[in-house]
């Protein structure tokens, strides 16, 4: 009796699976076509109407639309069939001005890997979904013409391959449909696989892409190994240059302090003010190269307190605006408040800017920090500049840095640095 309780239960469960397959591929297709035909259209034209000033507002939007339709796809995926479709997108920064956002998003390999995959999806893709349904609904018609609906069909209409003349011939549609549907039994949830699987292919990273992958982080590694030894040795160096070398002159000082405590004690009491003098230096010295490490209010209080802690000790009028809901890992905001560092300290000595906004906050899990300024303008990202370092730094984490610095200011730097707040 449990046996044949088991396999009722298990052929429910394929009845429901089938089913469930057939209307689901019923769904996306009728999504879909329409869906893929409007993305593919809109692209072209807005990339078309680049050359004329048009495209550069319309394009982010549109392929930013696209993307969306792209991931809503990989969302499916996972869900329904557990085909696993990684998202490979490049960041683009928010703040970017249109010019800057446009040819990020179309140097993006991944832009070009969608708009090849509109196409596929809006033919071989569309059939695909829409077959599971027709497995299941196509078999009604042969039942129905087997039923007797057959006469008020015209002459010569066919089911399949079957030609419908009379009862005998409706009779071979009903057959035909049977077999469908015996088919239709388990080819469904297959066939939505394999729509999916296409998908997969078609916008799947290739090997190219994932070799230039590897040499991305490969880069990047080594200028984090590159910024980490030369850290080390500039720590060394004001070690022994700064705090050491006081710390060795206060000890002599407390040397001769001991001969002349009998004899001079005038010149002892001047020697031991010296020596205490060179101590609140050495001390001062040797918190400031503490700050420079990791500085205790990023370690205690966060990344926006520490980067208002910055704002007050700069020179001109700064507004400091932070929306973060909590904390990133600790690597993620040390690189992130040493390049606010960095970024204000061009403004303030390059820039000959007067007021400074610093924009903070964290968002589809990106934290993103635009650092403006009314300065002169003409920043730029190059050999020698500290935006290049800036920029290294947060390719460490998979960040970008965009700049718009126009001749006469004012300049906007955008960071973005992908990561989830605790």
């Amino acid at each position: 009796m449990t046996t044949i309780e088991t396999k009722s239960g298990s052929g429910s469960t394929r009845v429901r699976g089938f089913g469930l397959a057939a209307v689901r591929g019923l769904g996306l297709a009728l999504v879909l076509l329409p869906g893929a035909v409007l993305c593919f259209t809109l692209s072209l034209v807005s990339i078309a109407l680049i050359p004329i000033g048009i495209g550069l507002v319309t394009t982010p939007w549109v392929l930013t639309g696209v993307r969306a339709f792209a991931d809503w796809r990989r969302v499916l995926a996972a869900q329904w069939c557990g085909v696993k479709i990684p998202s490979a997108y490049r960041p683009v920064p928010e703040g970017a001005n249109p010019w800057t956002r446009t040819f990020a998003l179309l140097r993006d390999p991944a832009t070009w890997r969608d708009l090849r995959w509109l196409p596929v999806d809006m033919t071989a893709g569309f059939l695909t979904a829409l077959l599971p349904a027709v497995l299941l609904f196509y078999p009604l018609e042969g039942f129905a013409i087997a039923a007797g609906l057959w006469r008020v069909f015209p002459d010569g209409y066919w089911y399949g391959f079957v030609p419908v003349t009379g009862q005998a011939s409706a009779l071979g549609a009903g057959a035909l449909g049977l077999v469908i549907l015996f088919f239709a039994h388990f080819l469904p949830p297959r066939l939505l696989e394999a729509h999916f699987r296409l998908t997969r292919a078609v916008l799947g990273a290739s090997q190219g892409e994932l070799a230039e992958r590897v040499r991305v982080l490969t880069e990047t590694r080594r200028d984090a190994v590159d910024t980490s030894a030369a850290e080390l040795r500039r720590i060394e160096r004001d070690l022994h240059d700064g705090a050491q070398a006081r710390l060795v002159a206060m000890g002599m000082d407390l040397g001769t302090v001991e001969t002349l405590l009998d004899k001079d004690p005038a010149k002892a009491r001047e020697l031991l003010a010296q020596a205490r003098k060179s101590s609140a230096d050495a001390l001062t010295e040797l918190r400031d190269l503490v700050r420079g490490i990791h500085p205790p209010v990023l370690a205690e209080r966060g990344l926006g307190d520490a980067v208002r802690a910055l704002a007050l000790r700069l020179p001109v009028s700064t507004e400091v605006d932070v929306d973060l809901t909590g904390r990133a890992d600790e690597p993620v905001e040390s690189a992130a408040y040493f390049a606010v560092s960095e970024v204000l300290t061009n403004a303030v000595k390059h820039a000959e800017a007067d007021r400074i906004w610093v924009d903070v906050h964290h968002a589809e899990g990106m934290l993103r920090i635009a650092v403006t300024d009314n300065g002169k303008g003409g920043a730029v990202i190059g050999a020698g500049s500290g935006l290049s370092g800036v920029e290294r730094r947060l390719g460490t984490f998979d960040g970008v840095l965009a700049v718009s610095s126009p001749a006469g200011g004012p300049t906007m730097v955008t960071m973005e640095i992908p990561c989830e707040l605790s």
